[in-house]
C-alpha cells in the first residue's frame, strides 16, 4: 500500500502484522436525495472462498453490502445508482451475489455509472494487473445493464454524473492507479478512492506499489489536492480504518496534510 516508503516510516502510522498486511475498510459514499439513493463502489462481497479470505484476511464481520445498507436502512432495491470508480475486485465485488453457478445483481434496480474508457481497459489489462479485475463476478452483470439501458457511460477526463435537488455529482479522473479512475465529487464532498486511499497517502510521495504508472500518481495527487483546497472540499477516504474524512491544507514548508479528521 506505500510502494518504494521504507516500512520503518509507513509502519509508525499504519502498522502491519507479521504477514505484513495492513488494516483496511472498504468505505461506501451514500447520498441520499429526494427519490434517488446514490453509493459509489460496493466493497469486496461475500463469495470468494475460503483461499482468498485467508489471503487478504476478509473479515466478514464487518458487514458486505446489503448489511453495510441495512445498518442505513435501506434495502438493495431502493438503491437508484451506482457510481464504479474503477473495477478492481475490492470495488465492485459486492454488486453481485452467488445463486448456485450464477453470479446476480446485489443491486436490482440502479443505473450504472461507469466510465467507457475504464471498462474497456478492465476487459483487456495488462500482466501486471490483470489479477486486479475479476472479469467474471461484474462482466456479464454490466452487459446485461447496459443492454436495458441502464449504463450511463462516463466519457472524458471530467464531467457531470447527475443532478441532485441542491448540487450536481460531478467526476474527474486520475490515472496512476488504473486508466480512467473516476472521482466523484458535489460541491461538499469527493470521494477519492484509491487515489489518496487513506489518510495517510495525502503526503504526495507515498503512492501504492500497486499503481499502474506511480509517477503519473504524484502528478495527479497534485492537480486533486489543488482542486481540493481550493473548492475547501472535504475528502472521503475509502480504505482509512481510522478516519473517514478529512479537510486538506498545506503546513509552513508546503506539505499536504490532513486537518479535522473524522
Amino acid at each position: 500500500m506505500f510502494g518504494i516508503i521504507p516500512k520503518p516510516l509507513w509502519n509508525k502510522v499504519h502498522p502491519a502484522d507479521e504477514y505484513n498486511r495492513i488494516d483496511l475498510d472498504l468505505r461506501l459514499w451514500i447520498i441520499k436525495d429526494q427519490d434517488r439513493i446514490i453509493i459509489t463502489d460496493t466493497g469486496i462481497g461475500d463469495y470468494h472462498g475460503e483461499k482468498f479470505d485467508q489471503q487478504f484476511d476478509v473479515r466478514q464481520e464487518q458487514s458486505p453490502l446489503v448489511k453495510a445498507l441495512a445498518d442505513k436502512g435501506i434495502k438493495p432495491e431502493d438503491v437508484t445508482d451506482l457510481v464504479i470508480s474503477h473495477l478492481h475486485f475490492d470495488h465492485v465485488g459486492g454488486m453481485v451475489y452467488k445463486d448456485g453457478d450464477n453470479f446476480k445483481p446485489v443491486l436490482p434496480n440502479v443505473t450504472i455509472h461507469l466510465h467507457r474508457e475504464h471498462w474497456q481497459y478492465a476487459l483487456n489489462p495488462t500482466l501486471r494487473d490483470s489479477g486486479s479485475f475479476h472479469k467474471k463476478y461484474f462482466k456479464d452483470i454490466i452487459e446485461e445493464f447496459d443492454k436495458a439501458g441502464r449504463v450511463h457511460w462516463l466519457t472524458g477526463k471530467e464531467g457531470e454524473i447527475l443532478k441532485l435537488s441542491n448540487d450536481t455529482l460531478r467526476f474527474k479522473c486520475s490515472y496512476g492507479h488504473t486508466p480512467h479512475l473516476v472521482h466523484p465529487y458535489t460541491s461538499e464532498y469527493i470521494y477519492l478512492a484509491d487515489l489518496i486511499p487513506t489518510s495517510n497517502h495525502v503526503h504526495v510521495p507515498w503512492v501504492m506499489g500497486y499503481d499502474i504508472a506511480p509517477g503519473q500518481t504524484t502528478v495527479d495527487k497534485m492537480e486533486f489536492l489543488k482542486m481540493i483546497i481550493e473548492k475547501d472540499l472535504t475528502v472521503i477516504f475509502e480504505h482509512d480504518p481510522k478516519y473517514a474524512s478529512a479537510k486538506v491544507t498545506q503546513n509552513e514548508r508546503g506539505k499536504y496534510i490532513c486537518k479535522d479528521l473524522q
